[in-house]
């Protein structure tokens, strides 16, 4: 279980993050754990939508990848298409999974992308893009 002050720290920190965001144009939503997570992510995802995303390890942690292979989705599966073809396949798709390599506390993502797929999504992409950001970990600076 997490430690109170621990908890206490993410949901005032989420708030500020999600003020940030609301202030670029975005929708924020905070998750204490992992199962309100996936569900925010689900009711955030209609059914029968076309579904890609990029390697989100955010999405596998949560289980949201899991849901959208197994439920009520068109999955595109990246890795078991031709580079190029999944690559404008994704364009198209409903909506993009992804996480950010970081954000800060009034906003602003971070991405960094070998390809530039991911980043390339983000920018021109689906329709509809969902970012999973994690904040159980935390860095004290040392």
């Amino acid at each position: 279980m997490m430690d109170k002050n621990l908890y206490i720290r993410n949901e005032k920190l989420a708030q500020k993050v999600i003020k940030g965001l609301e202030s670029r144009n975005m929708t924020g939503y905070y998750a204490a754990n992992k199962e309100e997570a996936l569900k925010k992510a689900l009711e955030l995802i209609p059914e029968g939508s076309t579904v890609t995303m990029g390697g989100c390890m955010s999405a596998n942690e949560i289980g949201l990848t899991d849901a959208v292979k197994t439920g009520n989705y068109n999955y595109l599966d990246r890795a078991a298409m031709d580079p190029r073809e999944a690559l404008l396949a994704g364009y198209d798709a409903d909506v993009f999974l992804t996480s950010a390599n970081a954000m800060t506390e009034d906003g602003i993502m971070v991405n960094i992308d070998g390809n530039a797929n991911r980043v390339s999504y983000i920018a021109n992409g689906p329709k509809k893009l969902l970012v999973i950001v994690g904040m159980n970990k935390v860095c004290d600076g040392r």
